[in-house]
């Protein structure tokens, strides 16, 4: 009898153990790999944006979710071991910031049973990361950065009414610019634009492709490009040079005095719109039914520097005097 009951007690305990392992394991937070391409306000924002939208969810960093970042500085050769180290960590999701490091990462993780979720990609159906804009594809969905050009090229014809040829530099080697050139095209005759468009696929050569554009365009507009974006100090003053004046993608440059407008995607709600998408995913939602998100026009704003305008040897409007959007 003793012997039976120190095996029910011992038996007990067993199993007191086993099921206070499996809720400590069941505690345990969940992993999310963060891969960005580089340090840039724009990226960060959307990787801020991200984990605010997770946690808004629920998901407290920390206790439930923690998160393994790392980035390549802009080197696309080193993508997919990045890739592969966040891989090993055995994630439960990955986060991709920007199209080559989504496509990548697409690729690399194909078969693995691990979702993903881009952002900051600007056309996810051109770059082949889901078939359409109504569904996601296997194992993979996620917020694009799409800006309302219609709505940049409203924006440029109020800062620049004699304006008539809109200058686009773009990198022919990427997806997103080639396909928002495309989107440029189609939409200027109908704000009155003629299209200029130059490919610049080498930062070394960004001086003399800017400077072609003198006497060829009125207003240059610089994409939200994984090579122009984190030049836009050398592009701006290539653009001074020719007197042409920019407006950007990032308002971040023309806080910094560095281009003399733009009108742009708030990146933070970009994040936000993909830790949405992340938080249904968590929740057992198939990435193949979401369909990518885009940002709606109330996630734009403008914002000028008189500093910078002046600069160029432009003057603001007086339409715009008011508008909110001035920061110096």
């Amino acid at each position: 009898m003793r012997k039976l009951k120190s095996g029910l007690l011992s038996g007990l305990l067993l199993a007191g153990a086993l099921a206070a392992g499996i809720g400590a394991a069941m505690a345990d937070p969940i992993k999310i790999g963060i891969a960005n391409f580089g340090e840039h306000p724009q990226l960060n924002a959307s990787i801020a944006g991200f984990k605010k939208a997770l946690a808004d969810a629920g998901y407290v960093e920390g206790k439930d979710v923690v998160y393994s970042e790392s980035h390549t500085n802009f080197d696309a050769s080193l993508v997919p071991q990045m890739i592969a180290k966040l891989q090993a960590e055995q994630p439960t999701l990955v986060y991709t910031v920007t199209t080559p490091v989504s496509q990548i990462a697409k690729k690399a993780l194909a078969g693995s049973g691990i979702p993903i979720v881009f952002t900051a990609v600007t056309d996810p159906v051109a770059a082949k990361l889901v078939p359409s804009w109504d569904s996601g594809d296997d194992g993979m969905t996620g917020a694009s950065d799409l800006q309302d050009i219609a709505a940049v090229m409203e924006f440029t014809r109020k800062l620049l009414p004699d304006a008539k040829r809109f200058g686009v530099p773009y990198n022919p080697g990427e997806a997103n610019d080639v396909a928002l050139v495309e989107k440029i095209k189609e939409l200027a005759p109908a704000a009155g634009f003629e299209v200029v468009a130059v490919g610049v696929d080498n930062v070394n050569d960004i001086q003399q492709r800017i400077a072609s554009f003198a006497g060829k365009a009125d207003v240059i507009y610089t994409p939200a490009s994984n090579l122009l974006q984190p030049a836009i100090a050398a592009v701006s003053a290539a653009a001074r040079q020719a007197g042409i004046p920019i407006v950007n993608s990032d308002d971040g440059a023309v806080r910094d005095g560095v281009v003399p407008a733009s009108f742009a995607v708030n990146y933070e709600q970009v994040g936000i719109n993909g830790g949405k998408i992340a938080a249904e995913i968590l929740k057992g939602k198939d990435p193949k039914t979401i369909a990518p998100s885009r940002p709606a026009y109330a996630d734009h704003a403008p914002t000028i520097s008189r500093k910078t305008m002046a600069a160029f040897g432009v003057e603001i409007p007086e339409s715009l005097a008011d508008c909110g959007c001035i920061v110096d």
